[in-house]
């Protein structure tokens, strides 16, 4: 099982970044799948979630209407658009798979590496 992160670097305030997610070695189009994110000091939080046919999305109240979360089941890719993005949003940012799309990070079977996303202000 694998799941690689891609598409973190450095960005001003204000400004977009879209994180990619590719995934092997499981059922993809049956997991759910989520984005949480991490910055020092800082537990891991959940950012967004999407259930295995794409029809629902779920969303943190701090990142509701910024970010986009996204699949493509053929792909077997997941993405995170971010959008208006603020410092404090500053983390890294992981992909998990799970039998269903929840905001809480032990309900995930597979993990992928960080990817850093660093937002300048």
């Amino acid at each position: 099982v694998q799941l690689q992160a891609f598409g973190g670097g450095l960005v001003q305030a204000g400004g977009s970044l879209s994180l990619s997610c590719a995934a092997s070695g499981f059922a993809f189009a049956d997991y759910g799948l989520g984005w949480f994110r991490q910055a020092p000091g800082v537990e891991r939080e959940f950012v967004a979630a999407i259930t295995w046919s794409g029809g629902s999305t779920y969303y943190a109240d701090s990142v509701k209407g910024r970010f986009t979360i996204s699949r493509d089941n053929a792909k077997n890719t997941v993405y995170l658009q971010m959008n208006s993005l603020k410092s404090e949003d500053t983390a890294a940012y992981y992909c998990a798979a799970g039998r269903l799309a929840l905001d809480s990070a032990n309900e995930y079977h597979y993990w992928g590496q960080g990817t850093l996303v660093t937002v300048s202000s």
